[in-house]
Protein backbone atom coordinates (compact mmCIF):
# COMPACT_ATOMS: atom_id res chain seq x y z
CA UNK A 1 0.00 0.00 0.00
CA UNK A 2 1.82 3.45 -1.08
CA UNK A 3 1.11 7.12 0.47
CA UNK A 4 -1.39 7.93 -2.14
CA UNK A 5 -3.59 4.85 -1.32
CA UNK A 6 -3.23 6.01 1.95
CA UNK A 7 -4.94 9.60 1.08
CA UNK A 8 -1.51 10.41 2.97
CA UNK A 9 -0.02 11.83 0.23
CA UNK A 10 2.15 15.43 1.32
CA UNK A 11 1.84 14.21 4.46
CA UNK A 12 5.64 14.91 6.12
CA UNK A 13 7.87 14.07 9.04
CA UNK A 14 6.22 13.59 12.33
CA UNK A 15 2.57 14.21 11.08
CA UNK A 16 3.41 11.29 8.96
CA UNK A 17 4.59 9.17 12.12
CA UNK A 18 1.19 10.08 13.97
CA UNK A 19 -0.47 8.44 11.44
CA UNK A 20 1.33 5.41 10.38
CA UNK A 21 1.96 4.45 14.10
CA UNK A 22 -2.09 4.10 14.27
CA UNK A 23 -2.29 1.79 11.46
CA UNK A 24 1.44 -0.26 11.47
CA UNK A 25 3.80 -1.25 13.35
CA UNK A 26 6.81 -0.68 11.10
CA UNK A 27 7.26 2.47 9.28
CA UNK A 28 9.46 1.62 6.06
CA UNK A 29 11.80 4.72 4.64
CA UNK A 30 14.71 5.46 3.00
CA UNK A 31 15.29 9.14 4.89
CA UNK A 32 18.33 8.68 6.03
CA UNK A 33 17.62 12.11 8.04
CA UNK A 34 14.48 10.85 9.75
CA UNK A 35 16.12 9.83 13.15
CA UNK A 36 17.65 12.92 13.11
CA UNK A 37 14.93 14.90 12.59
CA UNK A 38 11.91 12.98 15.00
CA UNK A 39 12.67 11.49 18.50
CA UNK A 40 11.80 8.44 17.28
CA UNK A 41 11.27 7.63 21.09
CA UNK A 42 7.78 9.74 20.55
CA UNK A 43 6.28 7.35 18.41
CA UNK A 44 5.05 3.66 19.16
CA UNK A 45 6.39 2.74 16.05
CA UNK A 46 9.66 1.06 14.87
CA UNK A 47 11.50 2.68 11.71
CA UNK A 48 13.02 0.47 9.65
CA UNK A 49 15.87 3.20 7.56
CA UNK A 50 17.15 1.01 3.77
CA UNK A 51 20.31 2.79 2.93
CA UNK A 52 21.63 2.01 -0.65
CA UNK A 53 23.68 4.33 -2.92
CA UNK A 54 20.46 5.22 -4.81
CA UNK A 55 17.38 4.98 -3.91
CA UNK A 56 16.52 3.23 -7.67
CA UNK A 57 14.92 0.03 -7.19
CA UNK A 58 17.86 -2.03 -8.45
CA UNK A 59 20.01 -0.95 -5.93
CA UNK A 60 16.88 -1.14 -2.97
CA UNK A 61 16.48 -4.65 -3.84
CA UNK A 62 19.49 -6.46 -2.69
CA UNK A 63 18.69 -4.80 0.92
CA UNK A 64 14.94 -7.21 0.73
CA UNK A 65 16.98 -10.32 2.39
CA UNK A 66 17.98 -8.22 5.33
CA UNK A 67 14.72 -5.91 5.36
CA UNK A 68 13.26 -9.83 5.66
CA UNK A 69 14.92 -10.98 8.30
CA UNK A 70 14.17 -7.14 10.30
CA UNK A 71 10.78 -7.32 10.00
CA UNK A 72 10.95 -11.00 11.50
CA UNK A 73 12.72 -9.29 15.10
CA UNK A 74 11.93 -5.31 14.78
CA UNK A 75 9.93 -4.26 18.18
CA UNK A 76 7.55 -1.30 18.60
CA UNK A 77 10.47 1.05 19.14
CA UNK A 78 13.29 0.10 17.67
CA UNK A 79 15.56 1.55 14.63
CA UNK A 80 16.87 0.00 12.19
CA UNK A 81 19.46 0.72 9.33
CA UNK A 82 20.22 -1.82 6.29
CA UNK A 83 22.76 -0.80 4.50
CA UNK A 84 24.44 -1.91 1.31
CA UNK A 85 26.38 -0.22 -1.23
CA UNK A 86 26.59 -2.06 -4.65
CA UNK A 87 29.44 -0.76 -7.49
Amino acid sequence: MTVRQMGWSGIKNGRLLRLAETTFDVFLTVDQNLPYQQDLSDYEIAVIVLVARSNRLQFLQPLVPSLLEALRTVQIGDLVRIEAFTT
